[in-house]
């Protein structure tokens, strides 16, 4: 097994409504109308240019909150165990998420996001334009 360590710091910090791991909406196509701000870090405003021409935004982001690690799930509503990195559960090794969202709008180092899907205080990696031809897998 490779030995290779890497280390990130987050760019900024996601605010969102949900609190309870339990009551979080699992994607963000259960979290209509649940907005949030993400809160970008001053060393990294800069970065944010002209991102609001983008009418959706990807935010890789870390699941802080996970306390194991499985390799075996039962994915939320199926009845039968999966490997982990055929499903979008947190419990995975490196911990990574990622969401999919309507950028509403930016206020200088906020962004005002809707379908919030991650808990508050979740810390943010990256993020990521969304662009139609290039996310659909067209051509592949």
């Amino acid at each position: 097994m490779p030995s290779s360590v890497f280390s990130f710091r987050p760019i900024g910090i996601i605010r969102t409504p949900h609190t309870d791991p339990a009551r979080t909406p699992r994607q963000p196509i259960h979290a209509v109308g649940c907005t949030g701000r993400v809160e970008i870090f001053p060393p990294f405003v800069e970065g944010l240019e002209e991102l609001e021409n983008y009418s959706r935004i990807w935010l890789l982001f870390v699941f802080h909150q996970t306390k194991e690690v499985r390799l075996k799930v039962i994915p939320h509503g199926q009845d039968h165990e999966r490997g982990v990195f055929t499903t979008r559960a947190p419990c995975r090794p490196n911990g990574i998420g990622m969401s999919l969202v309507p950028l509403l709008r930016r206020e200088g180092n906020f962004l005002y996001v809707d379908h919030v899907d991650m808990l508050d205080g979740t810390p943010l990696l990256d993020i990521k334009p969304h662009s139609p031809d290039l996310d659909s897998g067209a051509g592949l």
